[in-house]
């Protein structure tokens, strides 16, 4: 499906990634939470372990030793100077999600069919929005309620905004920071990206502290 940019501007909800946690839904899949720009919404995709590795290293800032196939994917395009102008993810359909990914080159515009979870990996790489519809919103999203806690009778899911998994958080928060860098060297090292970003968003938290 491709969207005309008269059809896309009528109903455009723009959302941004909060993180990433473990799924309550699917048994070894992760759940990747958008949430709604200036919106109390939260919208839960059920994504695979790789591509929640490939946004959780992203957002936490963790440089692997060698590019993932998103990064390359980025620099391939950075390198023929094209442009990724948007995601929209148009549709929601048996509680899986259809994106589109719009690139622009010289004059020209393309648009091509995509997985939620490999456009949005792209779209953190490329610094490119990422929009839905309302509709979507009001099919597969959670609310906030007043205090900015989620309201659980929104949503079977029950995402944690808190972004990571945490089974080993214990672990983690009681190693000294010395300790933490050098176990978040042997991650990258060992390409575990999943726990390299963990131990990241607690060493940048310690760090603020």
């Amino acid at each position: 499906m491709s969207v005309s940019n008269e059809e896309f501007a009528k109903d455009k909800v723009e959302l941004k990634v909060l993180g990433i946690s473990y799924s309550q839904l699917q048994s070894g899949a992760y759940a990747m939470l958008l949430a709604e720009i200036d919106g109390p919404y939260r919208i839960p995709v059920v994504i695979g372990s790789a591509e929640a590795q490939a946004i959780a290293i992203k957002i936490e800032g963790v440089t692997p030793p060698r590019p993932m196939t998103h990064d390359l994917f980025a620099s391939f395009a950075a390198s023929f100077a094209i442009e990724l102008q948007r995601v929209f993810i148009y549709k929601f359909e048996d509680g899986i999600f259809s994106a589109e990914m719009t690139f622009s080159y010289g004059q020209r515009e393309v648009t091509v069919d995509s997985r939620t979870s490999d456009a949005v990996a792209i779209a953190l790489r490329m610094n490119a929005p990422i929009y839905t519809t309302r509709e979507i919103i009001n099919q597969a999203g959670t609310i906030m309620d007043e205090n900015g806690n989620q309201d659980e009778s929104a949503s079977a899911s029950h995402a944690d905004e808190a972004a990571m998994p945490r089974h080993d958080a214990d672990e983690y928060e009681s190693m000294s920071l010395d300790d933490l860098h050098k176990r978040l060297t042997r991650m990258i090292d060992d390409e575990n990206y999943e726990e390299a970003a963990r131990i990241n968003e607690i060493i940048r938290r310690r760090e603020q502290e």
